[in-house]
């Protein structure tokens, strides 16, 4: 019994060290333990608005907060070869609203410094949208006026395809 769990945590850590990014690393920072191959996973940097980056299926998107507004905004981003995700055009997605679960944090600033902020549901819904394609979605949620560090999840369908996003501020 011990030895199938452990064969099935096995596979399942194989089967995420696969999954991810595809944007390729810099073959220049090698990792001779790996035969010289170099990991496919680049960490991504900050984007336009200088919100967090991630990937969203098989685009890429940008997550900010707006404190004083209390709203999120998801942005899709095109990748350009070459350039630097702060430099990267929006790109629009054929998409109707996404979902963003964000886990319990913590406020990191100000008199509520260290106040437990409690999860949330966020529902993002289009901006501008052209033909049933949007760059920008957004949503609000008074738990997000908190300063905090967020992380979560978006799901949602893009091109009729399921798809989901991992971010972490």
């Amino acid at each position: 019994m011990m030895y199938t769990k452990l064969l099935g945590l096995g596979l399942m850590l194989a089967a995420l060290a696969l999954t991810g990014c595809n944007k390729k690393a810099d073959p220049s920072k090698a990792d001779d333990k790996k035969g010289g191959k170099a990991d496919d996973h680049v960490p991504h940097g900050n984007g336009p608005n200088g919100g967090v980056t991630f990937d969203m299926g098989k685009y890429h998107a940008e997550f900010t907060v707006d404190h004083p507004k209390k709203e999120v905004t998801l942005l899709f981003l095109k990748s350009v070869e070459g350039k630097k995700e702060k430099d990267w055009p929006t790109e629009a997605v054929a998409a109707t609203e996404f979902t963003m679960s964000i886990k319990e944090t913590k406020v990191k600033e100000g008199a509520d410094k260290g106040k437990v902020v409690p999860p949330m549901t966020i529902t993002l819904k289009p901006v501008d949208a052209k033909d049933g394609k949007a760059s920008k979605f957004v949503g609000t949620d008074p738990g997000v006026g908190n300063v905090a560090d967020f992380e979560g999840v978006i799901n949602g369908a893009i091109d009729g395809v399921g798809s989901k996003g991992e971010f972490k501020e």
